[in-house]
């Protein structure tokens, strides 16, 4: 396995519920897991993340829910659209419905059909294609 070399590792208050999301719903891989210590690591076509459940031990704060306000994950995915039926099947409510987005970078303009979910502890995801 290539490991990229930004893998976010995200604090979760029940890595179970976690695993089941990403797992179950989003169709994550689990590529390893330790369950001695609530942990596992998941990946999605090219995106990677890393989970571990509330040890107190990577904490700079006090954590409550919504975990992660003030982020975003941008995971590009091979079938935006796919996911977002997959997720609606579900019964997720979007954070936000798909739509297409604009976005300027120098003199180029990105176009990118997304939408955006949080996870069971608020972690806002944004998928796009």
């Amino acid at each position: 396995m290539k490991f990229n070399s930004l893998i976010p590792e995200l604090v979760v208050s029940d890595i179970d519920k976690t695993k089941e999301f990403y797992v179950n719903i989003l169709n994550f891989i689990v590529e390893y897991e330790r369950t001695e210590n609530k942990f596992i690591f998941l990946s999605l076509e090219d995106n990677q993340m890393m989970f571990e459940q509330d040890n107190g031990y990577w904490n700079v704060g006090e954590l409550e829910y919504l975990y992660g306000r003030g982020i975003n994950f941008e995971m590009k995915v091979s079938d935006v659209e796919g996911l977002y039926k997959r997720i609606l099947d579900f019964h997720i409510k979007p954070f936000r419905e798909m739509k297409i987005n604009h976005y300027r970078s120098g003199e180029e303009d990105i176009i990118q059909k997304e939408f955006l979910i949080q996870d069971p502890d608020g972690y806002l995801l944004r998928f796009t294609d």
